[in-house]
């Protein structure tokens, strides 16, 4: 139990860190939160875990396919504030067009056999 409660104490305050840092710089934060900090550090538990380096590497490959459909967000986030939607609803059409492109991403990895 002392395991895991580590692992979400250490996983979230990456995230409070990085949250906290964008509140003094868009870009330093921007910096940070674009490294994989949450994909390095799923393999890091997955390594101390398992050991298996074939799993890792999968992983790592998948993560790779999938951080393209996941772009859209950040394209679509502020097209839309900029044309006045507002927050919420920018948010909304973001993640709709994410989940979309994620949608036509599996479809074109299962055509390739991925």
């Amino acid at each position: 139990m002392l395991y895991y409660a580590t692992k979400v104490l250490l996983t979230a305050g990456l995230i409070v860190l990085i949250s906290e840092v964008v509140k003094r710089s868009s870009m330093f934060g921007a910096l940070l939160a674009s490294v994989p900090l949450t994909s390095l550090v799923v393999m890091i538990w997955l390594y101390i875990e398992t050991g298996d380096e074939q799993k890792i590497s999968a992983f790592s490959l998948n993560v790779f396919w999938l951080v393209i459909p996941s772009l859209a967000l950040f394209l679509v986030l502020p097209l839309m504030i900029k044309f006045g939607w507002g927050f919420w609803l920018s948010v909304t059409a973001a993640v709709l067009a994410t989940i979309a492109c994620y949608g036509l991403m599996l479809s074109i990895l299962k055509q390739f056999g991925i």
